[in-house]
C-alpha cells in the first residue's frame, strides 16, 4: 500500500476532470492556501479538485534546530538558501506519489497541475520537470530553484508551461532570486511568464486574477 502525504482536499460540485497539487510553505500547513481557491473566481468547468498537502514536521538548522513543517532542512539563509538536497528530492517524490494518485482517480496527468509557494515552489520545481508524464503546468509563487544545477529535466515535460509570480518587497526570498530562477529556467530551454507585483512574501489581488487566467488557460 502506497504511502501518500496527509493532504486537504477541495472537491468540484461535478466529478474532477483537473487537478492542481498545491504546496504550502515553510512553517504553514495544507490548510494555508485552502481559502484563497475562492477568491480566483473560477468557473464550474472545467471541474478541478485542488490538493493540498501537509509537510512533514522536521527540525530546521538555520531556526536554531526549531521543528516544524518543512519540505526540507534549511541550513543557512544566505541568498541561495544552503538546504538538505536529498530532503528535497524526497519530498518530489512523495508530490510524484500525489501525481500518480490523480492519474488513478481518473485525472489525465496534462490535466494536473502543480503549485508551490516559497519552499513549496521549490520542490514542485524540481517534482514538475522531472516527471516522466506531461503535465498542465506550474505555477512557482514567491519562491526559488534550489536544485537547477543538479536537475535532469524529463523530456515529457520539456515544454511545461510556467507561471513565476513574486513580490518587489519580498524581504524573506527576494526578488533576485526569482530572477535568478528564471534565468536557470531559461538555460533550461523553458521560457516562463515572469510576473511581479507591489507586494512582499504574500498573495495580492492582481496576482490572484493572474493565477486564475493561468489556470483557466492551460485546462
Amino acid at each position: 500500500m502506497t504511502d501518500y502525504l496527509p493532504c486537504e482536499e477541495l472537491h468540484p460540485q461535478t466529478p474532477a476532470t483537473a487537478s492542481v497539487i498545491w504546496l504550502h510553505g515553510l512553517g504553514a500547513d495544507g490548510r494555508d492556501f485552502v481559502p484563497v481557491i475562492p477568491m480566483l473566481r473560477l468557473p464550474r468547468e472545467p471541474a478541478i479538485r485542488f490538493v493540498f498537502p501537509h509537510a512533514p514536521s522536521i527540525p530546521v538548522t538555520a531556526n536554531n534546530g526549531y521543528v516544524m513543517p518543512a519540505w526540507f532542512d534549511i541550513l543557512a539563509f544566505d541568498e541561495e538558501r544552503k538546504f538538505n538536497p536529498a530532503q528535497l528530492l524526497a519530498s518530489a517524490a512523495q508530490v510524484h506519489k500525489l501525481i500518480d494518485r490523480e492519474i488513478e482517480r481518473g485525472i489525465p496527468s496534462d490535466r494536473i497541475m502543480l503549485a508551490g509557494f516559497s519552499q513549496g515552489g521549490a520542490v514542485n520545481f524540481q517534482a514538475a520537470l522531472t516527471y516522466d508524464k506531461p503535465l498542465a503546468g506550474l505555477l512557482a509563487l514567491s519562491t526559488y530553484f534550489p536544485s537547477h544545477e543538479a536537475i535532469d529535466v524529463h523530456p515529457a515535460n520539456a515544454g511545461l508551461p510556467i507561471l513565476l509570480c513574486h513580490g518587489s518587497n519580498d524581504q524573506i526570498l527576494s526578488v533576485r532570486m526569482a530572477m535568478n530562477s528564471r534565468r536557470y529556467l531559461e538555460q533550461l530551454g523553458f521560457t516562463p511568464d515572469f510576473r511581479t507585483y507591489f507586494m512582499a512574501h504574500e498573495v495580492c489581488g492582481e496576482q490572484l486574477e493572474d493565477i486564475s487566467r493561468f489556470i483557466q488557460n492551460h485546462f
